[in-house]
């Protein structure tokens, strides 16, 4: 493995079919704060955003303080930025952490799929990783149908795992392994 680091920030960019992955800018706040201040959005994730201003807030201290492995998932058509995704990479064990949301006015066309694919990418043909996996509340089933799509296998549950709301979740945690994630694109060839 090269230095992790400079391999993600030499892809800080990736271009699939439809979407662009780059970093989250200022420029970004509105669509932002369009999904951020969404109940239904971000009902398994975190409290709502109330104001502009403190989705820029979370812009700065989040995204561009540690911008690493966190992008800005757009449509390439028409610029809307419509979500984000992030990917944390665990060098001790030669894997990584995939966690995503996105607008819910744009659930169901493939984009969130479309991006986990780039991201799947990168971690085994340049970061040559070995395994990948997500975790999702319980609830969320939508979320576990991505992971599902991306190849990934639901390891198990941990239960009263994370804190949401104010509430401990129960988390579904899913992954794929570098052999499968190969043998899955030798079969789409």
């Amino acid at each position: 493995m090269g230095n992790i680091n400079t391999l993600i920030v030499e892809h800080s960019q990736m271009e699939g079919e439809r979407i662009l992955l780059r970093p989250v800018s200022f420029d970004d706040a509105e669509d932002m704060f369009e999904y951020t201040s969404d109940e239904e959005t971000t009902r398994f994730l975190y409290a709502e955003h109330k104001d502009l201003n403190q989705t820029k807030n979370f812009i700065a201290n989040y995204f561009i303080k540690e911008p690493i492995g966190k992008y800005a998932m757009v449509i390439k058509e028409s610029s809307k930025m419509i979500g984000a995704i992030e990917f944390r990479v665990h060098e001790h064990n030669h894997s990584g952490e995939l966690g995503y949301t996105m607008n819910r006015h744009y659930w169901g066309n493939g984009y969130a799929t479309e991006a986990g694919e780039l991201i799947l990418d990168l971690a085994f043909n340049i970061l040559g990783l070995e395994r990948v996996f997500a975790a999702y509340e319980v609830k969320n089933v939508a979320s576990g149908r991505v992971l599902e799509r991306l190849g990934m296998k639901c390891e198990g549950i941990l239960r009263k795992s994370e804190m949401i709301k104010g509430v401990l979740v129960d988390s579904a945690y899913h992954s794929i392994l570098k052999d499968e994630y190969m043998l899955s694109r030798k079969k789409e060839d």
